[in-house]
């Protein structure tokens, strides 16, 4: 069927943002190792989280092939529950951040300040329009957004190791 299918590159970059996102949590659960005792709650919560982010992932590709599917009207006809799952998926990381932080676990970026506004801004925007123009640039500003935000994290890591902090 790989030759009737007709791919869509917006669909596609969401599929790279949505398993950055994916292998982002994972790495932010990691200091979660560090927590000595663990409450039913949390756990749940957690996991609770891990299962948004699998259902938005879920999401963007049909549980079955047909001949000649077209992922721009896949897409399209999909997505509310992208972009509602990605918002809620936004939504959960705030006190998973918070927690890290009252946990004394990992201090909450100043970047993450701009990043999670702005990321929601973009997902909420997606749940309410349907321009496809407005979408090829969500998908490209969502990127580069949490690219961004990796990008400048990980040098504040690297500049507080260096520093002995």
């Amino acid at each position: 069927m790989r030759r009737t299918v007709q791919p869509y590159w917006v669909q596609l970059v969401w599929t790279a943002n949505v398993l950055g996102y994916v292998l982002a949590l994972w790495w932010g659960v990691y200091w979660w190792h560090r927590l000595s005792e663990w409450t039913f709650q949390g756990f749940t919560f957690l996991t609770g989280y891990s299962i948004v982010l699998f259902m938005l992932a879920a999401i963007l590709f049909p549980t079955e092939a047909r001949e000649n599917l077209d992922f721009e009207d896949y897409f399209f006809e999909n997505r509310r529950w992208f972009f509602g799952l990605l918002t809620l998926a936004l939504l959960l990381d705030i006190p998973e951040t918070l927690a890290k932080s009252t946990s004394h676990l990992r201090d909450v970026p100043v970047e993450y300040r701009l990043y999670i506004p702005f990321a929601l801004a973009l997902s909420v925007t997606g749940l309410f329009t349907a321009n496809r123009r407005v979408h090829a640039g969500l998908c490209m500003a969502y990127m580069a957004a949490f690219t961004a935000y990796l990008t400048l994290t990980l040098l504040d890591r690297i500049a507080i190791q260096i520093g002995g902090g």
